[in-house]
């Protein structure tokens, strides 16, 4: 999620240590790891209380059956392929803007970035919104299952509301982390959560909605974090400081370009690694068995991206524990999301190779914040590109569509995790595994690629180039 680092007390020289002139000491490295920490365990925090919405909603659904598991399962994945994660990337693009501004005490210009990229949020999600409005013809047409389909699109349009309220939802978060603002995030998502839960029992246990008030939970749930961050905002003193009424310099279309210019490319290195993960979903529709394997798969990518909010802020070593963790609790996991002996057996299954996959989201996840603190947005577009669309989708459906085995395939293709990981080899005839280690194949050219590039780095070179990164004078960013 990648929040801004600054310095609690806001000066910009000691915002980052590349704005520090050569001469000035280094700080010490237990101070430097006491501050990160302090800045990435609320994020932490935050960024799985907010995902946790979705999550519960998927829970409360699949204890309503297997066809409503599986529908809002694929609903729930294609809405982050086609518009939830393309919100996220868009919002992105204010980790640079808000934070470069605050460590140059432009306060004013935070409120400008976050108005500007709120117009453009808004605006993306109107395309986005009617592509949800259509799930169900649209998966059908695909040549998914028709039941699913159905349940699927019914589900997704109870979403639309809340994709709305998602996109002004990573702008507020964005605004405040920037300025070190985060307890009260975690505040709110808590409060936000707790309230999902409650919402969700209403409108599917004792109104009777079925799985369309578990989506439905998922949009008002959002709506009403946003209220909550919205009024922090219209009454702290922070939001006073840098938010003085909408300003008409958000609607330059010159600055919206140079907003455009950075948030395209962040929303590509963000997508295309959520939709190789989110299609793997969508093909289980495709396997012999679509509503069993379509709600494995979901359960485990649920319980992937619960995890993954963690190595994101604490890098890989907290990932092995986490990993370490998940394993221990393979056998009843499943049982959150549905009664079904059948799923939670082959959640039981995949767990092991949840735990791998979550090992080395660690490793990428730090690898990536570093070249994301470059500027290197494009280069890791491309290589996520490659990796995942050219290695990891199509391994995937080799393995699972092609093979037809799951298992086996690793005693051929990854033996090398048999060194870190000696029980992740389980055979077992589950087709959905061929589809995760395809993949795990593009987990690993992910990394080996960042790693090579970041190993070829003049960080001299960089240093210099993030010196250079001076705002204009008329409050603007530039961009190198």
């Amino acid at each position: 999620m990648g929040g801004a680092s600054v310095d609690v007390d806001g000066a910009a020289e000691a915002s980052s240590p590349l704005l520090l002139p050569r001469s000035a000491p280094r700080p010490a490295v237990s101070a430097e790891v006491t501050r990160q920490v302090g800045l990435a365990a609320p994020l932490v925090a935050c960024s799985l209380l907010q995902y946790c919405l979705q999550v519960v909603s998927v829970m409360f659904a699949g204890h309503l059956g297997e066809l409503s598991l599986s529908g809002a399962s694929v609903a729930a994945s294609f809405a982050n392929v086609t518009g939830f994660s393309v919100l996220l990337g868009m919002g992105s693009a204010l980790d640079t803007f808000c934070g470069q501004s605050y460590g140059a005490r432009q306060y004013d210009m935070l409120g400008t970035h976050t108005q500007r990229a709120i117009i453009v949020l808004m605006f993306t999600g109107l395309p986005l919104a009617f592509v949800l409005a259509f799930t169900g013809q649209i998966l059908i047409a695909l040549g998914q299952n028709p039941e699913i389909s159905f349940e699927a699109g019914l589900y997704a349009q109870w979403l639309i509301p809340g994709l709305f309220a998602y996109g002004l939802l990573q702008c507020l978060t964005r605004f405040l982390q920037a300025q070190n603002i985060v307890h009260i995030l975690v505040a709110c998502s808590g409060l936000t959560l707790l309230l999902h839960v409650m919402l969700c029992w209403l409108l599917v246990q004792s109104f009777g909605l079925g799985h369309k008030g578990a989506a439905l939970a998922t949009s008002v749930s959002y709506w009403f974090n946003v209220a909550l961050l919205a009024v922090y905002v219209k009454f702290s003193e922070a939001g006073r400081r840098s938010w003085h009424g909408w300003s008409g310099e958000a609607l330059k279309l010159k600055d919206a370009k140079v907003y455009l210019k950075l948030a395209i490319p962040s929303t590509f290195m963000t997508c295309l690694e959520y939709w190789a993960f989110e299609m793997v979903v969508l093909l289980a529709g495709f396997l012999p068995d679509p509503k069993l394997e379509t709600s494995i798969l979901s359960v485990s990518l649920n319980t992937m991206w619960m995890v993954y909010t963690i190595p994101s802020g604490l890098s890989s070593a907290i990932s092995i524990r986490v990993s370490n963790e998940l394993v221990l609790v393979r056998d009843v996991w499943g049982y959150l999301y549905s009664n079904e002996e059948e799923v939670v057996k082959h959640v039981s299954i995949m767990m092991p190779i949840l735990a791998t996959s979550d090992f080395m989201d660690g490793i990428q996840c730090t690898l990536s914040g570093a070249a994301r603190g470059c500027g290197w947005q494009k280069v890791c577009s491309v290589i996520n590109l490659f990796a995942y669309y050219a290695i990891g989708l199509p391994s995937a459906v080799t393995f699972a569509f092609v093979l037809k085995i799951g298992g086996k395939v690793g005693w051929i293709m990854f033996y090398f995790y048999v060194i870190m990981i000696r029980y992740i080899l389980i055979c077992v005839p589950l087709m959905c595994q061929g589809l995760w280690l395809g993949i795990i194949c593009a987990m690993a050219v992910q990394i080996f690629a960042l790693v090579v590039m970041m190993l070829q780095t003049n960080w001299n070179e960089e240093a210099e180039k993030a010196r250079a990164r001076v705002q204009c004078s008329d409050g603007s960013i530039t961009l190198i």
